[in-house]
């Protein structure tokens, strides 16, 4: 197969793509990036449950049948990935592969077909990259993270210093399945013996925060998601308070998850799983005192590849960088986007409006997502980019940032009247998100009228207040940009934030 392709124009190419190779205790999984980035995105993704990780714990073998499953689903990962053209290839291997005597023949006939070395990840890796994966996924986490595999748990906390030191325990979903077999009241036992001499940390008051790694526990999440009709399907950062969860993994700790309501939206395949991840969630939750359950889409292969960047890409935002990437590869002038973010600082600044910091990084991905939508239909540009930016594969943001960011491009198309809004966005943010979401919105509408959302003319349009009114000045290279439309939308503005706003052409 050839691995050569033309550059794609929908794509950022240079150091991809790179494939990650995840040989998991219940599953097996390829994923394809398509570069070094702060938030690599994925070209492809691709699981099998071969289920490595069954008989582990009473044979210490890998079971030939896992095996040969696993070995077939690699042969075909190899032909992806020589398809794709990946320019590295990181194979990882967890606790079945450790942990099984024949493990070292199985990580030889792996290495014969894919070409490359295996990282067999001890307990303290695995729970460093789970957490580095957290880190990597969100924005200054605090707390402790847990990654559940098929075999085993990892347990480490995370602080803005990175991850802490972790420990691993045997109480993978298949391992503590068979251990209990399948019994759900043994397998609460064997967690609680299991777990009861783990010096849970001392976190304080406000960062007793829970971070939930691997399939079966996302799994959980999404049933509770799709249980409660949360408007917004996006796994990542999606929070329960802790007594809720503590409720809802005892209600749902049933055989197969047996009667309980829409239990079908989990695959058969994990289904005898979840009650076995909700009797270790819940022994974890109660026994640290959490205050809230948080569902991480990013674990061991994105700490892994946040590993392999400098510092000064590691420390970069990873919304304002995602922003950033779709600007480039959607926006009519990318270079317009990034001046939107100084002429709002400066806007702002003027009107004394109050950000915390993470209000204000919002308000910059916002200006780098302001055009995306532009390529639609005028009549509905608006609703494309709240659709793209709702359920984009973003990471470091919480869901009411996410609305938020939503919100504010919509209005910045469609005009500021409520009630043209998604009921599903107004579900997910604050007032006073969406105080600030019109306001920014308002503004973009000003800036798209005074440059056409191309580059070059806001530096040349001054913003300054005289008393209580805002003055945007044209001076005379600007002067023909005046006109009834432009001071209908600096009246919009004048409105959203309650105060004069006048259009000026000075000499």
């Amino acid at each position: 197969m050839s691995s050569q392709h033309q550059p794609a124009r929908g794509r950022l190419n240079g150091t991809g793509p790179i494939a990650v190779v995840d040989i998991g205790s219940n599953s097996v999984r390829l994923v394809i990036y398509e570069r070094k980035a702060r938030t690599p995105t994925m070209l492809f993704n691709e699981k099998m449950l071969a289920g490595l990780g069954r008989g582990v714990a009473a044979t210490g073998q890998l079971a030939d049948g896992s095996v040969k499953a696993a070995l077939g689903e690699l042969v075909r990962f190899r032909a992806l990935i020589r398809h794709t053209g990946c320019q590295d290839i990181y194979i990882v291997a967890t606790a079945a592969t450790r942990d099984a005597e024949n493990g070292p023949d199985f990580v030889r006939e792996v290495e014969a077909i894919l070409g490359a070395p295996v990282r067999i990840l001890d307990g303290n890796e695995e729970a460093y990259f789970s957490a580095l994966g957290v880190t990597a996924g969100f924005w200054q986490p605090r707390g402790l993270v847990g990654d559940m595999g098929g075999g085993s748990l990892e347990l480490v906390e995370v602080d803005d210093k990175g991850p802490g030191l972790g420990m691993t325990f045997p109480l993978g979903g298949l391992r503590l399945a068979e251990m209990a077999e399948s019994s759900i009241e043994k397998a609460s036992e064997i967690a609680e013996a299991t777990l009861k001499d783990f010096h849970w940390p001392d976190l304080p008051p406000g960062e007793r925060t829970f971070y939930a790694v691997g399939g079966t526990w996302r799994s959980l999440g999404r049933l509770h998601l799709m249980q409660k009709n949360y408007p917004l399907h996006v796994m990542h950062n999606y929070q329960i308070n802790a007594d809720e969860a503590i409720e809802f993994c005892r209600k749902i700790a049933v055989p197969d998850l047996e009667g309980v309501e829409l239990a079908e939206v989990v695959s058969k395949q994990r289904r005898p799983l979840v009650p076995i991840g909700a009797v270790v969630l819940e022994r974890v939750l109660t026994a640290m005192k959490a205050e809230r359950l948080v569902f991480s889409a990013t674990g061991v292969r994105e700490g892994l590849l946040h590993s392999k960047l400098s510092p000064e890409m590691q420390a970069q935002d990873p919304v304002i960088e995602a922003a950033r990437e779709l600007c480039v590869l959607r926006a009519r002038s990318p270079q317009f986007a990034e001046e939107l973010i100084g002429w709002s600082d400066a806007l702002f600044h003027m009107l004394s409006i109050e950000e915390t910091a993470n209000e204000t990084r919002l308000r910059h991905a916002a200006c780098l997502l302001s055009d995306i939508g532009w390529r639609a239909h005028p009549d509905y540009r608006g609703e494309q980019s709240l659709n793209i930016i709702s359920n984009a594969s973003f990471v470091g943001l919480d869901h009411a940032s996410r609305a938020y960011l939503s919100a504010a491009v919509f209005y910045r198309h469609e005009g500021l009247r409520e009630g043209a809004l998604s009921t599903v966005i107004r579900e997910l943010f604050t007032d006073r998100l969406r105080i600030r979401a019109k306001v920014l919105g308002a503004t973009l509408r000003v800036a798209s009228l005074l440059s056409a959302s191309m580059g070059g003319m806001l530096p040349k349009v001054g913003i300054s207040m005289e008393g209580e009114e805002l003055v945007l000045d044209l001076g005379t290279e600007l002067a023909d940009l005046d006109g009834e439309r432009l001071r209908k939308r600096v009246g919009q503005l004048s409105k959203c934030i309650d105060a004069p706003v006048s259009v000026r052409v000075s000499a």
